[in-house]
């Protein structure tokens, strides 16, 4: 099979023939349909995370199974499935609570720890397989149907967690980036009033496409300020802060309303950020960190899909080998919405 590797960190990508993977016990072998090309991935790609090197990087994958290991009775040949990137054991207490990304015994992700998606054929535990509904058109939008199982679960996770409800304001930071503009998305179809915040006008544009009723350019607005006078004075619900740096966090807390709730997906700043103790008790405001989704948030998210109500924004699609490119964009924060790796099928 053709596989494009990552060697070493921030290297480019090597195209390299390999042995087809073969099943073993509890294991299943897809066929890659096509695969997401967001952040989370190119974070490996560019060496901010830990990876196994030589590695197969991406899990946002829609494939068809053409092989199962022994033991394997969930799936058959021709199945077609997404994956849940997360490596867990499936028996601590974090797992049987539906909590699988606080997993104890966590072995690491798909396209880091493991090889992923940017090939031919990727072999994964079968636990981690999930079946794509028959409502998702995968043979017409193969990428689009490839991205639900982090662009579209992720937000919808966010609103599951921090309890966003009907009316409620809601503050996206970094509302341009791949999984940003899908929160937009997501929170507009939770009937709440949504304000995009990020630094390049197109981006702000796009946001509104996606249902955003108002925006603010950090690169020339007073964030908390802008936030203030959107409200009336009176500050947002919820602020979700997919850059979570310093400034963003400090200014997300900042615009927070009584009741308020933060939630930070960054995760890649080790600097602490600040916020009064005696602030947060008087508001009775939150702050909470959202660590990916589990596997029936991923259902949910398909289930969504194959309804219609809502569908990931692809605005960009590449050839296995021009995986290269792909990545050069997305560090230079240059792709709306999401990117993906369609093979030839």
């Amino acid at each position: 099979m053709k596989a494009m590797v990552l060697k070493r960190k921030n290297e480019p990508f090597v195209l390299e023939e390999r042995p087809d993977p073969q099943a073993g016990p509890g294991e299943a072998v897809a066929r890659v349909i096509a695969c997401g090309s967001g952040l989370t991935i190119h974070h490996a790609r560019a060496g901010r995370t830990a990876v196994n090197y030589p590695v197969v990087i991406g899990h946002e994958i829609l494939g068809e199974i053409v092989e199962v290991g022994h033991g394997v009775h969930d799936f058959t040949v021709g199945d077609v499935v997404t994956p849940h990137f997360y490596l867990t054991c499936g028996r601590c207490h974090w797992c049987r609570v539906g909590r699988e990304p606080l997993c104890d015994n966590l072995a690491g992700f798909i396209g880091r720890q493991i090889d992923g998606g940017y090939a031919e054929y990727v072999k994964l535990p079968a636990r981690n397989w999930i079946p794509v509904p028959e409502g998702i058109d995968y043979r017409n939008h193969p990428a689009e149907a490839a991205v639900i199982c982090d662009a579209i679960v992720t937000p919808y996770k966010v609103i599951r967690w921090a309890r966003i409800a009907p009316l409620e304001t809601v503050a996206v930071f970094g509302a341009g980036g791949g999984l940003g503009i899908h929160m937009v998305m997501m929170a507009a179809w939770a009937h709440t009033r949504v304000i995009a915040v990020d630094v390049a006008a197109e981006k702000l544009a796009a946001c509104r496409g996606a249902g955003a009723e108002a925006v603010v350019d950090a690169s020339k607005e007073n964030v908390v300020e802008a936030l203030k006078a959107l409200t009336g004075g009176r500050g947002v619900d919820v602020a979700v802060d997919f850059v979570s740096q310093v400034a963003t966090l400090e200014a997300a807390t900042a615009a927070l309303a009584k009741g308020g709730r933060l939630v930070t997906l960054g995760g890649f700043s080790p600097t602490p950020f600040s916020v009064s103790a005696a602030w947060l008790l008087a508001g009775e405001r939150e702050i909470m960190g959202s660590r990916a989704f589990s596997k029936q948030d991923i259902c949910d998210a398909l289930e969504l899909c194959a309804r219609g109500q809502v569908r990931p924004l692809v605005t960009e699609t590449y050839r296995l080998e021009e995986a290269e490119r792909v990545h050069a964009r997305l560090e230079a924060g240059l792709i709306t919405g999401r990117a993906a790796i369609v093979m030839g099928w």
